[in-house]
């Protein structure tokens, strides 16, 4: 009887721990969706699942931030490329350089020392085959771990208080023109990160990882047969039909077998909605970029994509730039935000997509709600279908093999590039970095090899305006009203900080750190910081006081030319000349920058 009454309980016990294993597997998601709203700290790479970028905090008002000063700095022991952001987990620090992809730990009761630093072993082969500069944008934290993926196609897993690796897990290959310049999202217990390489023929991906193991749990292509994708003929929704995707609904896009060089990479940034259990991201540009070696829409590059993060099952997918032309990557942040659409509240995703035109959709469904253009000049495409979303091409504009066509707007690098927006709930506005740019575009046929670059077009970039290559704007995106406006001498390539105290905070590409009043625009501080800005300020409180804190480190496809040492306009994909003078206004560096309150 005592055997049969033991038995009976390790019967019981089992049964009750496989009922609450789902639970268990969610606890890393509540757990970080509620330290994202202690606005004490900053957890996540976005501030929060929907990548608002938006701190309670309000010590810093319009009133007194004009008495900002350095708190204190950093380098990180590299001189270039820095688009991330740090964390902020308790009383301690954590943050990601450029390549090598140094991690570091940093106690804020004692700055002047680390409290360990990651070197993970360096791949050569990474470096060349990262099309436009060695960035990275920053670690995510759960359970106790920092996740940092680097160039080379690895993830990390870190001790949070060692910085001794947990596991490690392989995500990209450099030998196949495969790199990782994104920060990682975990969503309950799965790390989810994408692959670059859009330029060297590589097919896109998104990837989700065991957080306890490293495993591979699941892997969804942006283009090719259903099963590959993840893709649900039945169910997945074809968002700007409002219906079923239908069988293999991207193979009927693309010529042959063109898919598999280069369908859509996933660089971007990465959202998510608890209560639909859906995550959100962008894929990128179509390989070549010349469009005539790759007839058809050639979905689901340059496309939204709603995805369970338990299967990676597509719930729905949006094209917005069918048969890309232009390079306008469509993996530009998701933030999600419910609002107000002809007096009903719609849960919604805003993204501000390379090809200038802000998308507002509904997040459940993928229907558009909204879409306006957010820089004036754009005219790539006549018109968007309200309805649908399809671009009514301006035939003019139109890149095609052979012939060089002239003033394309925006040019490559878009109206606004992977340099992150934020939403402000007090004035429901947002807050968007953007290019003001043009091109000359002459594409050609190009030839696949692994490794090597697949990009079959010859840009030249140049300002929109004289003297304006970037504008920093206060956004309504139901209205497509364009509230105010600061005009730049170059590419706002710095992410966004909003704060309740009324003030955001934005970077320029020639090291100006700038707190503006969110009402008007006003200028209300700027500090000259070492390097150009590329990286995304964050706000946190220590000892009852509030930080803000971002890097200084030029870079990116912005300053390209400033970064690897190129000269000739067309070079760095196009870039180079565009921002020929940078170099009279800044020098590159690393340096991580913290500012409070005298």
């Amino acid at each position: 009887m005592k055997a049969q009454s033991i038995h009976r309980n390790w019967v019981l016990f089992l049964v009750l721990a496989c009922c609450l294993l789902v639970p268990i597997l969610a606890q890393a998601d509540s757990s970080l969706q509620k330290m994202s709203a202690d606005s004490n700290q900053w957890v996540m790479p976005g501030g929060d699942y929907g990548v608002t970028r938006f701190s309670r905090l309000d010590q810093i008002t319009t009133d007194n931030v004009k008495d900002l000063e350095v708190a204190w700095t950093m380098s990180t022991g590299t001189l270039r490329g820095h688009e991330g952001q740090p964390l902020v987990i308790g009383n301690m620090m954590y943050f990601e350089s450029a390549w090598p992809n140094y991690i570091f730990a940093v106690n804020l009761d004692d700055v002047g020392r680390m409290v360990w630093k990651f070197e993970p072993p360096k791949d050569s082969n990474a470096p060349p085959v990262a099309c436009c500069d060695v960035v990275n944008r920053g670690v995510a934290y759960a359970d106790g771990k920092i996740i940092a993926s680097v160039l080379d196609g690895h993830i990390y897993a870190l001790d949070a208080n060692t910085g001794k690796p947990v596991w490690t897990a392989v995500n990209a290959d450099p030998l196949k023109g495969q790199t990782i310049t994104a920060a990682p999202l975990v969503v309950k217990d799965k790390v989810i990160i994408g692959v670059s390489g859009g330029e060297f023929g590589v097919l896109g991906y998104l990837s989700a990882f065991d957080l306890n193991s490293g495993k591979l749990a699941w892997r969804a292509y942006s283009a090719g047969p259903d099963k590959g994708m993840l893709f649900n003929p039945a169910k997945t929704i074809n968002a700007n039909l409002q219906k079923p995707v239908g069988k293999q609904s991207s193979l009927s896009t693309w010529h042959g077998d063109e898919w598999k060089l280069g369908g859509g990479t996933t660089w971007g940034w990465y959202s998510y909605d608890p209560k639909l259990n859906l995550i959100y991201y962008g894929t990128g540009n179509p390989g070549s970029w010349n469009p005539n070696q790759r007839p058809g829409d050639n979905r689901w590059s340059m496309s939204i994509i709603a995805r369970n993060p338990d299967t990676g099952v597509a719930a729905w997918a949006f094209q917005m730039t069918p048969h890309d032309g232009w390079d306008y990557d469509g993996v530009n942040e998701n933030i999600i935000v419910d609002l107000d659409v002809k007096g009903e509240t719609v849960p919604c995703i805003v993204h501000f997509d390379r090809n200038g035109y802000c998308l507002v959709l509904d997040r459940r469904s993928g229907k558009l709600v909204a879409v306006h253009k957010f820089d004036p000049t754009v005219n790539w495409a006549k018109s968007i279908d309200p309805t649908t979303g399809r671009p009514t091409v301006d035939p003019a504009k139109m890149t095609r093999a052979g012939r060089n066509v002239k003033n394309i707007c925006p040019a490559a690098e878009g109206d606004k590039d992977e340099q992150p927006a934020a939403y402000d709930p007090a004035t429901k506005l947002f807050y968007v970095p953007t290019n003001h740019i043009c091109m000359d575009y002459q594409a050609f046929d190009v030839k696949y090899k692994a490794g090597f670059p697949y990009v079959g077009a010859i840009l030249n970039m140049y300002p929109a305006s004289p003297n304006v290559r970037g504008r920093f704007i206060a956004f309504d995106a139901i209205t497509g009203e364009t509230k105010w406006a600061i005009n730049d001498t170059f590419q706002d390539w710095s992410g966004v900080l909003t704060t309740a105290g009324g003030v955001g905070f934005y970077g320029t590409l020639d090291g100006w750190f700038r707190a503006v009043n969110l009402s008007d625009g006003k200028v209300l501080y700027q500090f000259k910081c070492p390097s150009g800005i590329i990286g995304n300020p964050i706000a946190y409180s220590h000892n009852g006081k509030e930080y803000v804190a971002v890097f200084s480190g030029v870079g990116g496809w912005a300053a390209i030319g400033l970064a690897a040492g190129l000269t000739k306009g067309s070079e760095g994909l196009g870039a180079v000349g565009l921002t020929a003078s940078l170099s009279d206004y800044t020098n590159l560096g690393g340096t991580l920058m913290v500012f409070t309150l005298k």
